[in-house]
């Protein structure tokens, strides 16, 4: 506490949360500790600090605020192990130790501050700062992944108006795929068409040198315009329905862009008349005016 002086809680005060609490540990002559893993450590400084905090709130003057952070550093270490009503004696036999130290209304302040958090909270104190507790941490190394740079303000757009874009570019792409779908399938079918004219040549008794029989040839016949027909039925079904699903996907495009929403801000448009230059307002005004001369009295 000897290195605790009026300009030291000045800087701790001045400073944010951690690095006070960082400048505090420093003129109390504290080791450095880990935070996680030494929380009996950790809790005893925020204690300290907050009091630092409630006395320049309550206007203290720097000497007193000194005073205030040896005050509670003291009462913290006279307490412990002791019963509640015992804390209550040594916290009213330290405030009359004070008394030249503080003046009456800080005093006051002081003891109200410590009966409404150290006392009204006491147990808790107890059992975090005077009794040993098994600590089982787990230290996990994650990696935080930054969020892509933002694109410039000028290339932004109205929610609205990306949302039809969206939209628009879905009914497209999924119009392509009907396409690409279609002509899959024409693949397929005349693979599957070549796969059973195969099928029913290769299934016909032959021998070498010898001639097929008319019935042979036309049942043969008969296979291959019966698979052409159920493939060509097929086709058509697909392309008539698939023609269909083209169609809807171009209505709901055309629906989208009939209800497009205007873009904020709106485009500036000129009013009617205000486009005419000078030059042409003239040259109509000289027109009217040899218009006139020419007029029949």
């Amino acid at each position: 506490m000897a290195l605790l002086t009026p300009q030291g809680v000045k800087e701790v005060f001045q400073c944010q949360k951690p690095e006070g609490r960082e400048c505090l540990r420093r003129l109390l002559s504290w080791e450095e500790f880990d935070e996680l893993r030494d929380t009996r450590r950790s809790i005893l400084l925020d204690t300290l600090y907050d009091s630092v905090i409630f006395a320049v709130g309550k206007g203290f003057p720097w000497v007193e605020v000194v005073q205030v952070v040896k005050f509670t550093e003291e009462l913290l270490k006279e307490t412990k192990g002791c019963s509640i009503t015992e804390a209550v004696t040594i916290l009213g036999n330290k405030l009359r130790d004070y008394q030249r130290q503080l003046n009456t209304t800080h005093l006051l302040a002081l003891c109200d501050y410590f009966h409404n958090t150290f006392i009204r909270h006491y147990k808790l104190y107890q059992y975090v700062l005077s009794q040993d507790q098994d600590v089982t941490l787990t230290v996990t190394q994650l990696e935080v992944c930054t969020p892509p740079q933002p694109l410039p303000l000028a290339k932004g757009m109205d929610r609205d108006v990306w949302r039809h874009e969206q939209q628009v570019a879905e009914l497209g792409m999924a119009e392509v795929q009907k396409h690409a779908n279609m002509l899959l399938l024409k693949e397929a079918l005349c693979l599957q068409q070549e796969h059973t004219l195969w099928k029913a040549f290769e299934d016909v008794p032959t021998q070498p040198r010898q001639l097929l029989k008319r019935e042979q040839v036309e049942e043969l016949v008969h296979e291959a315009v019966r698979s052409q027909v159920e493939c060509l039925k097929e086709l058509l079904q697909c392309e008539v329905r698939t023609a269909f699903e083209i169609l809807d996907l171009k209505l709901q495009k055309k629906i989208l862009n009939l209800n497009a929403p205007i873009p904020f801000p709106p485009p500036v448009t000129g009013q009617p008349g205000q486009d005419e230059s000078p030059k042409s307002h003239k040259a109509s005004k000289g027109k009217r005016a040899k218009a006139e001369k020419r007029k029949p009295w």
